[in-house]
């Protein structure tokens, strides 16, 4: 098993940048293909994110795509969301998550096994 905690959650402008970590203990994170998600109040969980154990191989959702960047570092067992050009639409909860299978470009939430408790990111326009 393996236990996810974010930060690096708040309040920032619209156009701003923030920087999201999921420090990952218990087993080592790089045993996993790790993703972001978020939930916006009234909606369901959308993908945002996902990398593969190695971070050679990502994927984005096209609402994050070229503003986004995920990346990992191993070594500290911390995936990264840098998340910049933030818009009003960004509000939301943000959740990391693991799942321990080969790497592909899963984006469903059924697909990933362990989560964390989410961080909080508010976008003021």
């Amino acid at each position: 098993q393996v236990q996810l905690v974010e930060s690096g959650g708040g309040l920032v402008q619209a156009g701003g940048s923030l920087r999201l970590s999921c420090a990952a203990s218990g087993r080592t994170s790089r045993n996993y293909v790790m993703g972001w998600f978020r939930q916006a109040p009234g909606k369901e969980r959308e993908f945002a994110a996902t990398i593969s154990r190695s971070g050679h191989s990502t994927y984005y959702a096209d609402s994050v795509k070229g503003r986004f960047t995920i990346s990992r570092d191993n070594a500290k067992n911390t995936v990264y969301l840098q998340m910049n050009s933030l818009k009003p639409e960004d509000t939301a909860v943000y959740y990391c998550a693991a799942r321990g299978t080969m790497w592909s470009a899963s984006t469903g939430v059924r697909d990933y096994d362990y989560w964390g408790q989410g961080t909080q990111v508010t976008v003021s326009s």
